[in-house]
């Protein structure tokens, strides 16, 4: 059994082993023992990564290839790089994070657990994918679980929210189909066979015509995940309406793929078309993030608060992405790690508040620090690495990419560059605007004094999250070096 595929039947059988379960404990104990081995396998792969590019400099590692569906030449075909490696651990992280902050979900809470080990299935496929039409079924796969979690496990207008996001992606997946199957009919431009092979598309020498006709489609169809403006509006009304493992997982993981589907795929084999309409794309990343910075600003409600924040945040991996430069793309993958588990951590915070006061409006909360100090403190601290602060993961991604996006000699570029870093400031004001009205003053309601305390298993989850925050903030060559390692084949298709 060839390494990476564990991570495909390691979940499947948790869900095998959940659909036997009885009882919440039995329930409970599968899903943890299922994500404490996923975690296992994704640290050990780090090891096994750096290991096997010391003797190896293929640009993918620990490939394996099965055909699946030979008149079309589908092959189940999977292999990794760093970026594809650093993906995979922040996935199980926040998985076995969202499943202990999930520990007291009594509502069919196998089921729960099901749909979310399912999910995780599908962004594992994603991204070890390197056959388009496999990775997108895995892509499908990531998707549909979500309709079921918000719609039977969340809260507010859930079935609406539900239904928005799932026509939204879906529709978002018509148009990554068009682009996918375009991508393939001209994959033997060279008199080559027909092939859906990321690495073999890779070598073919696409017409530029063609390119610029289906760039914008596949972009689209993936960055629509990745919140791209002004097709981002799922986004919020799901996180809001999502339980609060799933607004993790929803935010943290899944809206990664976005972003690594537009590098992995429009990117890599479509670069002609990316530098003709790069500008374009630009334009809608830079007002992506001003606009969720600003739109935050002006929320009461925490989750919306923080859902409006991705938008930003994720507008700017897109916006790195574009700029079509090693320092900036280094930092779009950062920063897509970094808001991964900061954002995961902001939901679970979240989550816990909402379950000890049952609000998550701001004007109605006031002097939190006295009363839960420990979720108190964390939710400054993830403030703080969300605002670029540093020693935190948020400042090693900014950094790449304003450093990256600026040193384009061109005035459209730099231009762009000042309008997004002006985010930096703006997130300053409504993560201080929020600590000061939730966590400082008085105590606004008495009964906040009889609060639950934290439990360990909370706990647990936040402290999944909050290390590699601070992990990548103090110690981020490592990563930095797995990134840039992998990024040399991408450079070269743009020479």
């Amino acid at each position: 059994m060839d390494t990476l595929s564990l991570f495909i039947i390691i979940p499947l059988l948790t869900v095998l082993a959940l659909v036997f379960t009885k009882a919440l404990k039995q329930a409970r104990i599968v899903a943890m023992v299922g994500s404490i081995v996923q975690l296992a396998m994704a640290i050990r792969l780090v090891f096994a990564y750096f290991k096997e590019r010391a003797i190896n400099d293929s640009i993918m590692l620990f490939t394996k290839d099965v055909v699946w569906f030979k008149p079309f030449n589908i092959h189940y075909s999977v292999g990794v790089d760093g970026i594809s490696v650093a993906l995979l651990l922040l996935t199980a992280i926040v998985v076995l994070a969202g499943v202990f902050i999930s520990w007291k979900m009594y509502n069919l809470p196998k089921e729960f657990f099901i749909s979310l080990i399912v999910l995780s299935i599908g962004v594992y496929g994603f991204f070890i994918s390197i056959d388009l039409f496999t990775m997108f079924v895995f892509f499908e796969i990531a998707v549909i679980p979500m309709y079921l979690l918000i719609g039977i496990w969340g809260s507010g207008p859930r079935e609406y929210s539900a239904m928005k996001l799932t026509l939204m992606l879906m529709g978002a997946s018509a148009v990554l189909l068009v682009g996918i199957l375009g991508i393939y009919f001209n994959s033997n431009a060279d008199g080559g066979a027909l092939t859906f092979n990321i690495l073999e598309i890779a070598k073919v020498d696409i017409p530029f015509e063609v390119q610029k006709l289906f760039f914008p489609l596949t972009f689209i169809g993936f960055a629509v995940i990745g919140a791209l403006f002004p097709f981002h509006t799922w986004s919020p009304d799901g996180h809001a309406s999502a339980p609060t493992a799933v607004s993790m997982l929803h935010a943290g993981v899944l809206m990664k793929l976005g972003g690594y589907g537009v590098f992995r795929v429009a990117m890599y084999l479509l670069p002609e078309g990316a530098l003709h309409w790069s500008w374009f794309f630009i334009i809608l990343s830079v007002i992506g993030v001003v606009y969720g910075a600003f739109s935050a600003i002006k929320q009461t409600d925490l989750k919306y608060i923080n859902a409006y924040s991705s938008v930003s945040h994720l507008g700017l991996v897109l916006f790195a992405l574009l700029m079509l430069n090693k320092t900036a793309w280094n930092g779009a993958i950062l920063q897509s790690l970094s808001h991964g588990f900061m954002t995961a951590l902001f939901f679970a915070l979240i989550g816990m508040i909402y379950e000890r006061t049952h609000t998550r409006d701001i004007s109605k909360l006031g002097g939190l620090l006295k009363v839960i100090p420990f979720i108190s403190v964390i939710y400054v601290i993830a403030g703080l690495a969300s605002l670029g602060l540093p020693g935190f993961s948020g400042f090693v991604a900014e950094m790449n990419i304003f450093v990256g996006a600026f040193q384009e000699d061109d005035m459209f570029m730099r231009i762009a560059t000042v309008l997004s870093i002006s985010v930096i400031v703006i997130t300053a004001v409504y993560i201080l605007r929020v600590v000061g009205i939730m966590l400082m003053g008085p105590i606004r309601n008495e009964a906040y004094l009889k609060l639950e305390r934290v439990t360990w298993y909370e706990k647990f989850g936040i402290l999944l999250l909050l290390v590699p925050i601070v992990g990548i903030g103090v110690a981020p060559l490592w990563l930095s070096d797995m990134i840039i390692d992998s990024l040399q084949p991408f450079i070269q298709g743009l020479l």
